[in-house]
């Protein structure tokens, strides 16, 4: 788009406030993103990415409710609602998303003092990620989360991840089963054990709860000032879940030394430095909500995404690479032999990270 597109479409949000620039936002692999300098201040402009998510409407409307819902506990604490939060804005005709012939677009507050990064550059850094994600976990504990659609639908329903998994096996479309028996074994024995969240979820013993679904590093605002961290963005996949999905995709890939497709696997370890720095900071914003049951299941947290990723990896590959986007034919296998690599090591761990846990959570 050109800039005088870019602007009548802020027109729709923004009225007759004065476009001074634009700028086009590379980071992020799904949506369009813009920096729109208005006259009073900055906005984020989006282009929602309608083939990936389908359901706009519901996804806007899960932002809407979660958003609001923290703007007003964080006014009624004397925070900052504008920067420790997303503030999604209203087009003229009252709506939070606005189409045409090219797009469904959302405009937001930008949020000014603070950064994203995509790995950590200063010690605690990590822990400070973990603190911001823990904060919102508990602003959120009272929000019903039953109201929120499911709008991926099962998303980390690892039973049903794992029943995927067997279909492509048996299935063979690629003829690559062959090439990666070992790997299939290991989750083909591992069938039983991926109901260990969801059978939880379902009978009560944990919390459905607001979950964000995508806890890496560079979806929280790191304050320029202070290295706090201040606010969790990107909420596209806000839905209902548990909080050990969130917590476990987080160690799976913030604790991890290496990047999910490294094909030396010996430099691919969990970092215990890391797992214990981002426990830390999680557990201190959420020991006062958690349940016993979930402080248990932390672990199981960590182990459960880790082996669900490393599944959909290899259900990937044995289907013909047709979702993860792929360098080599073999990208796939590598991803699922890191993932593997790593969970081994999480694993390993199992004994002090469990002890060093319940230590934390009975502080």
């Amino acid at each position: 788009m050109n800039e005088t597109q870019i602007a009548a479409i802020c027109g729709k949000f923004l009225g007759n406030e004065k476009i001074l620039g634009t700028e086009t936002i590379p980071t992020g692999h799904i949506n369009t993103t813009y920096r729109i300098s208005g006259e009073k201040r900055d906005y984020i402009l989006q282009r929602v990415n309608t083939g990936i998510f389908t359901q706009a409407e519901k996804l806007i409307a899960n932002i809407a409710g979660v958003t609001e819902f923290l703007r007003k506990k964080i006014t009624a604490y004397g925070g900052d609602p504008d920067r420790e939060t997303l503030t999604l804005l209203k087009t003229s005709d009252g709506d939070y998303l606005y189409s045409d012939e090219s797009g469904k677009y959302r405009m937001y507050l930008f949020i000014t003092g603070a950064t994203c990064y995509s790995k950590a550059v200063k010690k605690g850094m990590f822990g400070e990620s973990a603190k911001a994600f823990g904060r919102s976990q508990n602003l959120l504990a009272d929000y019903d989360a039953k109201t929120l659609y499911e709008t991926i639908k099962d998303f980390h329903n690892t039973p049903v991840r794992f029943s995927n998994f067997e279909r492509a096996l048996n299935a063979d479309i690629m003829g690559r089963k062959k090439d990666c028996l070992p790997e299939a074994e290991f989750f083909l024995a591992r069938g039983g054990y991926c109901g260990k969240i969801t059978s939880r979820l379902a009978d009560g013993r944990i919390p459905m709860r607001v979950t964000h679904n995508d806890t890496k590093l560079n979806n929280v605002m790191i304050d320029d000032a202070t290295g706090k961290g201040i606010c969790v963005i990107d909420l596209d996949s806000v839905m209902p879940g548990s909080m050990l999905y969130d917590y476990g995709d987080s160690i799976r890939f913030g604790a991890s030394s290496a990047a999910e497709d490294e094909t030396d696997l010996d430099k691919v370890y969990c970092v215990p430095e890391l797992y214990e720095e981002y426990t830390a900071g999680f557990l201190s914003e959420v020991r006062s909500g958690i349940t016993a049951e979930e402080a248990r299941c932390l672990h199981d947290g960590a182990i459960m995404m880790t082996l669900e990723c490393g599944m959909r990896f290899l259900t990937d590959y044995l289907n013909g690479d047709t979702y993860y986007k792929i360098q080599y034919p073999e990208h796939n296998l590598q991803r699922t032999l890191a993932q593997l690599t790593h969970l081994h090591s999480i694993d390993s761990h199992l004994e002090e990270m469990n002890a060093w846990i319940n230590q934390l959570s009975n502080q």
